[in-house]
Protein backbone atom coordinates (compact mmCIF):
# COMPACT_ATOMS: atom_id res chain seq x y z
CA UNK A 1 0.00 0.00 0.00
CA UNK A 2 1.43 3.36 -1.03
CA UNK A 3 1.46 5.89 1.73
CA UNK A 4 1.78 8.71 -0.85
CA UNK A 5 -1.46 10.39 -1.81
CA UNK A 6 -2.35 13.10 -3.68
CA UNK A 7 -1.86 16.65 -2.58
CA UNK A 8 -5.19 18.43 -2.71
CA UNK A 9 -8.69 17.29 -2.21
CA UNK A 10 -9.21 17.96 -5.81
CA UNK A 11 -6.34 15.74 -7.13
CA UNK A 12 -7.68 13.18 -4.49
CA UNK A 13 -11.39 12.86 -6.16
CA UNK A 14 -10.03 13.39 -9.71
CA UNK A 15 -11.73 16.94 -9.55
CA UNK A 16 -10.25 20.05 -11.75
CA UNK A 17 -9.39 22.71 -9.44
CA UNK A 18 -12.57 24.44 -9.53
CA UNK A 19 -15.38 25.90 -7.55
CA UNK A 20 -17.75 23.79 -9.79
CA UNK A 21 -18.02 20.65 -8.64
CA UNK A 22 -19.93 17.74 -10.63
CA UNK A 23 -21.57 16.44 -7.32
CA UNK A 24 -21.72 13.02 -9.00
CA UNK A 25 -18.62 12.55 -10.06
CA UNK A 26 -17.63 13.20 -6.03
CA UNK A 27 -19.91 10.89 -4.97
CA UNK A 28 -18.97 8.52 -7.14
CA UNK A 29 -15.27 8.68 -6.58
CA UNK A 30 -15.52 8.67 -2.63
CA UNK A 31 -17.32 5.35 -2.73
CA UNK A 32 -14.26 3.90 -4.86
CA UNK A 33 -11.67 5.55 -2.36
CA UNK A 34 -13.37 4.15 0.37
CA UNK A 35 -13.76 0.60 -0.69
CA UNK A 36 -9.97 0.75 -1.87
CA UNK A 37 -8.69 1.81 1.48
CA UNK A 38 -11.52 0.77 4.00
CA UNK A 39 -9.63 -0.20 7.35
CA UNK A 40 -12.00 -3.39 7.26
CA UNK A 41 -9.93 -4.36 3.90
CA UNK A 42 -6.43 -4.61 5.74
CA UNK A 43 -7.51 -6.39 8.87
CA UNK A 44 -5.24 -9.44 8.40
CA UNK A 45 -2.09 -6.34 6.99
CA UNK A 46 0.77 -5.19 8.99
CA UNK A 47 0.32 -2.68 11.77
CA UNK A 48 1.66 -0.06 9.45
CA UNK A 49 -0.85 -0.91 6.38
CA UNK A 50 -3.57 -0.60 8.87
CA UNK A 51 -2.41 2.94 10.19
CA UNK A 52 -1.84 3.88 6.51
CA UNK A 53 -5.39 2.82 5.43
CA UNK A 54 -7.19 4.80 8.27
CA UNK A 55 -4.72 7.75 7.26
CA UNK A 56 -5.91 7.29 4.26
CA UNK A 57 -9.58 6.44 4.88
CA UNK A 58 -9.77 9.97 7.11
CA UNK A 59 -8.15 12.10 4.36
CA UNK A 60 -10.85 10.82 2.04
CA UNK A 61 -13.53 11.64 4.40
CA UNK A 62 -12.22 15.10 5.26
CA UNK A 63 -11.63 15.77 1.48
CA UNK A 64 -15.41 14.72 0.73
CA UNK A 65 -16.64 16.87 3.63
CA UNK A 66 -15.05 19.93 2.15
CA UNK A 67 -15.78 19.36 -1.57
CA UNK A 68 -19.25 18.72 -1.01
CA UNK A 69 -20.11 21.58 1.01
CA UNK A 70 -19.90 25.22 -0.90
CA UNK A 71 -19.03 26.90 1.92
CA UNK A 72 -15.98 24.88 2.57
CA UNK A 73 -15.29 24.12 -0.85
CA UNK A 74 -14.75 28.21 -1.34
CA UNK A 75 -12.68 28.55 1.55
CA UNK A 76 -10.77 25.82 0.46
CA UNK A 77 -10.08 27.43 -2.65
CA UNK A 78 -9.25 30.15 -0.84
CA UNK A 79 -6.35 28.53 1.31
CA UNK A 80 -5.31 26.67 -2.13
CA UNK A 81 -4.05 30.53 -3.23
CA UNK A 82 -2.80 31.15 -0.06
CA UNK A 83 -5.32 33.13 1.29
CA UNK A 84 -6.42 32.52 4.89
CA UNK A 85 -10.40 32.93 5.68
CA UNK A 86 -11.24 33.34 9.16
CA UNK A 87 -14.53 33.71 9.98
CA UNK A 88 -13.73 35.46 13.21
CA UNK A 89 -12.04 38.22 11.93
CA UNK A 90 -13.44 38.59 8.16
CA UNK A 91 -16.36 40.35 8.29
CA UNK A 92 -18.18 42.16 5.46
CA UNK A 93 -18.78 46.15 5.05
CA UNK A 94 -21.72 45.83 2.82
CA UNK A 95 -24.13 47.21 4.83
CA UNK A 96 -27.19 46.79 2.91
CA UNK A 97 -26.38 43.17 3.47
CA UNK A 98 -25.65 43.94 7.54
CA UNK A 99 -29.26 45.33 7.48
CA UNK A 100 -30.82 42.75 5.75
CA UNK A 101 -28.86 39.93 8.38
CA UNK A 102 -30.63 42.41 11.37
CA UNK A 103 -33.96 42.09 9.99
CA UNK A 104 -33.93 38.77 9.26
CA UNK A 105 -32.56 38.23 12.76
CA UNK A 106 -35.58 40.20 14.07
CA UNK A 107 -37.62 38.39 12.04
CA UNK A 108 -36.82 34.91 13.78
CA UNK A 109 -37.09 36.73 16.94
CA UNK A 110 -40.70 37.52 15.99
CA UNK A 111 -41.63 34.07 15.04
CA UNK A 112 -41.92 32.89 18.28
CA UNK A 113 -45.29 33.60 19.97
CA UNK A 114 -46.92 34.53 16.79
CA UNK A 115 -50.09 33.02 15.42
CA UNK A 116 -48.99 31.44 12.18
CA UNK A 117 -45.36 30.79 13.65
CA UNK A 118 -44.52 27.77 11.30
CA UNK A 119 -45.59 29.65 7.86
CA UNK A 120 -43.95 32.45 9.10
CA UNK A 121 -41.04 30.31 10.02
CA UNK A 122 -40.94 28.45 6.79
CA UNK A 123 -41.21 31.63 5.12
CA UNK A 124 -37.93 32.83 6.41
CA UNK A 125 -35.80 29.15 5.80
CA UNK A 126 -37.07 29.42 2.41
CA UNK A 127 -35.43 33.16 1.99
CA UNK A 128 -32.57 32.40 3.52
CA UNK A 129 -31.88 29.02 1.85
CA UNK A 130 -32.79 31.41 -1.41
CA UNK A 131 -30.11 33.82 -0.35
CA UNK A 132 -27.61 30.98 0.02
CA UNK A 133 -28.04 29.62 -3.74
CA UNK A 134 -27.78 33.00 -4.93
CA UNK A 135 -24.66 32.91 -3.45
CA UNK A 136 -23.25 30.04 -4.67
CA UNK A 137 -24.26 31.55 -8.00
CA UNK A 138 -22.13 34.28 -7.36
CA UNK A 139 -19.34 32.33 -5.95
CA UNK A 140 -19.08 30.27 -9.27
CA UNK A 141 -18.41 33.68 -10.94
CA UNK A 142 -15.98 35.32 -9.05
CA UNK A 143 -14.07 31.59 -8.48
CA UNK A 144 -14.28 31.59 -12.66
CA UNK A 145 -12.52 34.50 -12.96
CA UNK A 146 -9.66 33.51 -10.53
CA UNK A 147 -7.98 37.09 -10.45
CA UNK A 148 -7.01 39.09 -7.55
CA UNK A 149 -10.32 41.04 -7.15
CA UNK A 150 -12.64 37.72 -7.86
CA UNK A 151 -10.99 36.38 -5.36
CA UNK A 152 -11.58 38.73 -3.07
CA UNK A 153 -14.98 39.43 -3.74
CA UNK A 154 -15.65 35.72 -3.25
CA UNK A 155 -13.36 36.26 0.30
CA UNK A 156 -16.48 38.39 0.48
CA UNK A 157 -19.25 36.10 -0.58
CA UNK A 158 -17.85 33.16 1.86
CA UNK A 159 -18.34 35.68 4.78
CA UNK A 160 -22.19 36.54 3.88
CA UNK A 161 -22.78 32.79 3.45
CA UNK A 162 -21.28 31.94 6.58
CA UNK A 163 -23.75 34.80 8.04
CA UNK A 164 -26.62 32.87 6.23
CA UNK A 165 -25.81 29.73 7.37
CA UNK A 166 -25.74 30.49 10.94
CA UNK A 167 -29.23 32.15 10.29
CA UNK A 168 -29.86 28.90 8.82
CA UNK A 169 -28.86 27.00 11.98
CA UNK A 170 -30.43 29.17 14.43
CA UNK A 171 -34.11 28.68 11.95
CA UNK A 172 -33.55 24.90 12.16
CA UNK A 173 -33.33 25.05 16.28
CA UNK A 174 -35.87 27.44 16.53
CA UNK A 175 -38.04 24.70 14.46
CA UNK A 176 -36.97 22.49 16.57
CA UNK A 177 -38.24 23.75 19.14
CA UNK A 178 -41.65 25.39 17.66
CA UNK A 179 -41.80 21.36 17.19
CA UNK A 180 -41.02 20.45 20.63
CA UNK A 181 -43.71 23.07 21.79
CA UNK A 182 -46.90 22.61 19.83
CA UNK A 183 -45.61 19.09 18.23
CA UNK A 184 -44.77 18.61 14.26
CA UNK A 185 -48.59 18.47 13.33
CA UNK A 186 -48.72 21.58 12.84
CA UNK A 187 -45.97 22.54 10.52
CA UNK A 188 -47.54 21.22 7.72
Amino acid sequence: MAADFPTTHFELFGLPQSFDVDQEVLDRNYRELQRNVHPDRFVNASDQERRISMQQAMQINEGYRILKDPLMRGRYLLELDGREHDDERNTTSDTEFLIEQMELRDALADVRGSEDAFSRLGRIMDRIAADIDRLVGTLQGQFGKADADSLDAAADSLTKMQFFRRLQEEARELEADLEDEFGSGTSD
